[in-house]
């Protein structure tokens, strides 16, 4: 494995750190999509370098970490696209809107309803809509990891995410705790925010928070 590849996923793992504050190690592997060899390896050089530490089986990032973090990112940057970049931002903006809106009638019925997930006919119509949704993005998401190639694990935990809704897991549309779509979502914006060096903040103002 050459030397960008193996910074990429690094850069991956410092994110996926970040992002989700902890994490279990055994879920390192899908998180990055990499060979839990590879993630193990990448794991034990960070521990060692006290970028991250282990508590059980949870690991997390220290303030060395998010220092190197910051470096690899800002490196990055420097070397992005970013007409391209800021061109795909704009066109993943109905993307955006519309998986809000599903998600917005996935947990309410209506303005002052809960959705108590009773009505399987319901649920089922968004979750077909959400299979659609995906299907649309595909090329979208493609077209993204040809400007940030390491951004290529995206697809696939999309993708793992909807295999487990086809099962059933109706979680997987927007547990927090899990790789679930919206967690998914949530964390390819964060890149995206970062990498135009933009803040939650404002594009919350601008109505484009999931």
């Amino acid at each position: 494995m050459n030397n960008s590849v193996t910074a990429a996923y690094e850069l991956n793992l410092l994110q996926a750190l970040r992002l989700k504050g902890r994490i279990e190690a055994a879920a390192l592997p899908l998180a990055l999509a990499a060979e839990p060899t590879l993630t193990s390896r990448l794991v034990t050089m960070h521990l060692e370098a006290g970028n991250c530490m282990q508590k059980g089986n949870y690991i997390r990032l220290t303030a060395e970490g998010k220092q190197k973090l910051v470096e690899l990112t800002t490196e990055e940057r420097a070397n992005v696209d970013t007409t391209r970049l800021e061109a795909l931002y704009e066109d993943f903006d109905p993307f955006n809107s519309a998986l809000k809106s599903l998600l917005t009638r996935w947990q309410m019925l209506d303005d002052t309803t809960p959705n108590d997930h009773s009505d399987a006919a319901y649920d089922a119509a968004i979750i077909r809509e959400l299979e659609e949704l995906h299907a649309d993005f595909g090329q979208w998401l493609e077209d993204l990891t040809a400007v940030v190639p390491r951004l290529a694990h995206f697809p696939t935990r999309f993708d793992a995410a909807i295999e487990e809704l086809r099962q059933g897991n109706f979680a997987y549309v927007a547990r927090p705790i899990i790789d679930s779509y919206h967690t998914v979502w949530f964390e390819l914006h964060e890149e995206l925010i970062g990498l135009l060096e933009r803040d939650r903040a404002t594009e919350a103002a601008a109505g484009r928070a999931v």
